[in-house]
């Protein structure tokens, strides 16, 4: 500790959000260099690097091999996908002293198509599965929480390429149970869960998520089978066909100063009261309009109907319409449409073959024949019996309400949702030919015959994995590593000032050493033992050693820094007794 590079703070930073990022800043792991880019320091290099060879090891146990491609990338490869347009904001461009584009790769799907495809052009060749573990780089808009969400991270990121679909399933089997045993040797509580595949597109997709209340992703479970969602994923169960032949006629009614599904709701139950029951919110059709800004920078307006106990899930909504950022209406945009009436927007004046042109869809629950009071298009007044199939069609439907706790499971019958919160830690899923088909990559197969090749895509968030390690394995006194990742084994803690605690504790020390087992050495001679011991549990090394006032005793104290069980060994049994501790 006498020479290391590392300055422990007891305040914690003024922008630190969560838990990891004040403690990995405090404890001296990492230092911010500009939003979202961290400098890593010595200890947390350490962890990153322990955190890299768990990956490591579990891609070449499946046999995967690992290569490395630049992170400055030419434009033209991207230019053929698309992706230099459609990410948008999302990516840093530069250009050379000659005026050619390049960019910060923020990841690399094009970069390993091409390889295979320079390299590759027989059936024999397949199946390849390769992977990188290099930095990346994304311009988000709200970086946050330290190096949860970074603009400069490292990712693992790797591609599977088959001839057939059987051939990637069998490759996306794999790549999914050597996840399970990397986030299981990691050390944090997750949940496997569907998701979306994002831009890059692609069929089955999953997610794995470190479950965290600081966790930026929502997820559902079912109470009663094993379905398990993003948000972004979760398919409202459409309900079937509502007969609507006796349905009364839709007939438009004066609702003054009802601008609000609350207002609505209550002048229908003093207006027009039900025989049945009270009015109730989600007996409206709630008209959200949003735009749409495409990756070429057009503008789209977009009507979406709902029912009015919901609001749109923005994140949801994006998920849906990715690379498409979107944003709402504002008053400026709805001027540009007269036959919107604000407060009384109804279906009559929405769809593309409408007069406002606007295209409308609609919340799956707005299916065909259910009955709906929605607004007139006129000012103080709402249509009531107006019957989807019957007196409007919408344009098509999205998911984009939000998703409650209590709402039906849509993979069984007798289940209800209850959510939860996660960090991303890994992402899987089946990309299929598209990369493929955007860059030609085909080889001959068994019959002589060019085949486009189809690809999976699995990546794991390695910066990210420390700080959600960080966040489920704390107290209030620091960090508390699991053993596998921690920057050291023991750390040894020499207290006092008498010359024989710090001669016995650098044989200690070096005792370890010798034997294979990492060592922080708390050396410092004018150090208090406080700060010594705060340091200690702040940097979070497993186990704990003090020589000190027990030497007198021919004893030392070994603690257990998650428990905090401590036990009094005898210093010549010391060596022995710690890499028995360590080893297990």
């Amino acid at each position: 500790m006498s020479s290391l590079f590392v300055r422990t703070l007891r305040e914690d930073p003024v922008d630190a959000e969560v838990p990891s990022h004040r403690l990995m800043v405090r404890a001296g792991y990492v230092r911010r260099a500009a939003p979202g880019i961290y400098t890593w320091l010595p200890l947390g290099l350490r962890v990153l690097r322990k955190v890299e060879g768990i990956v490591r090891e579990e891609m070449d146990a499946i046999g995967a091999q690992e290569l490395s491609f630049p992170a400055l990338l030419p434009r033209e490869p991207y230019e053929a996908s698309n992706r230099w347009t459609t990410y948008g904001d999302g990516i840093f461009r530069l250009q050379d002293r000659k005026g050619g584009d390049y960019l910060l790769g923020p990841t690399h799907e094009e970069m390993f198509t091409l390889a295979v495809k320079d390299l590759y052009s027989s059936y024999k060749d397949l199946p390849v599965w390769l992977y990188q573990i290099q930095t990346k780089y994304r311009d988000e808009a709200r970086p946050r929480a330290g190096v949860l969400r970074g603009r400069e991270f490292i990712m693992k990121d790797s591609y599977s390429f088959d001839v057939t679909d059987e051939g990637l399933d069998r490759s996306y089997a794999a790549h999914r149970a050597a996840y399970v045993k990397t986030f299981d040797r990691l050390g944090f509580d997750y949940a496997i869960v569907k998701a979306t595949s994002g831009a890059m597109g692609g069929s089955r997709s999953e997610e794995f998520l470190a479950k965290a209340e600081v966790g930026e992703d929502t997820y559902v479970r079912c109470t009663n089978c094993d379905y398990a969602a993003n948000v972004e994923a979760v398919a409202v169960p459409t309900p079937a066909p509502v007969p609507y032949d006796d349905a009364p006629a839709a007939h438009a009614e004066q609702t003054p100063d009802t601008p609000t599904i609350a207002t609505l709701v209550a002048h229908l139950d003093e207006a027009f009261p039900r025989d049945d029951r009270p009015w109730q919110a989600g007996d409206t059709l709630k008209n959200v309009l949003v735009v749409l800004k495409h990756p070429d920078g057009t503008r789209e307006p977009l009507a979406i109907g709902l029912p009015g106990d919901r609001e749109v899930d923005q994140k949801r909504l994006e998920g849906q319409l990715e690379p498409i950022e979107v944003e709402p209406m504002d008053e400026e945009e709805l001027r540009k449409h007269p036959a919107l009436v604000k407060g009384y927007i109804g279906p009559g004046a929405l769809g593309e073959a409408s007069a406002s042109g606007i295209r409308y869809v609609v919340d799956p629950r707005v299916s065909e024949g259910t009955r709906w009071v929605t607004g007139a298009d006129v000012q103080g007044s709402h249509v009531l019996d107006l019957v989807v199939g019957r007196d409007f069609t919408p344009d098509g439907t999205i998911e984009a309400a939000e998703v409650r706790d209590g709402d039906a499971c849509p993979q069984c019958a007798d289940g209800t949702l209850e959510s939860a919160r996660g960090i991303e830690m890994g992402h899987i899923f089946q990309l299929g030919r598209w990369f493929a088909e955007a860059l030609d990559l085909r080889v001959l197969d068994e019959n002589g015959k060019l085949v486009t090749v189809t690809m999976g895509s699995y990546g794991i968030g390695v910066t990210r994995a420390v700080a959600a390690i960080a966040e489920a394995n704390h107290d209030e006194l620091g960090l508390i590593w699991p053993r596998e990742v921690a920057p050291a084994a023991v750390h040894v803690v020499a207290t006092g000032k008498d010359a024989a605690v710090f001669e016995a504790a650098t044989t200690l020390a070096e005792g370890l050493s010798a034997r294979g087992v990492e060592v922080i050495y708390d050396d410092r001679p004018k150090v208090s033992p406080g700060v010594k011991f705060k340091d200690a549990e702040l940097i979070g090394v497993p186990t704990i050693v003090t020589v000190g006032r027990g030497l007198v005793d021919g004893n030392v104290e070994v603690k257990d820094r998650r428990t905090g069980e401590r036990t009094e060994v005898p210093v010549g049994e010391a060596v022995d007794h710690l890499v028995g501790v360590v080893r297990g």
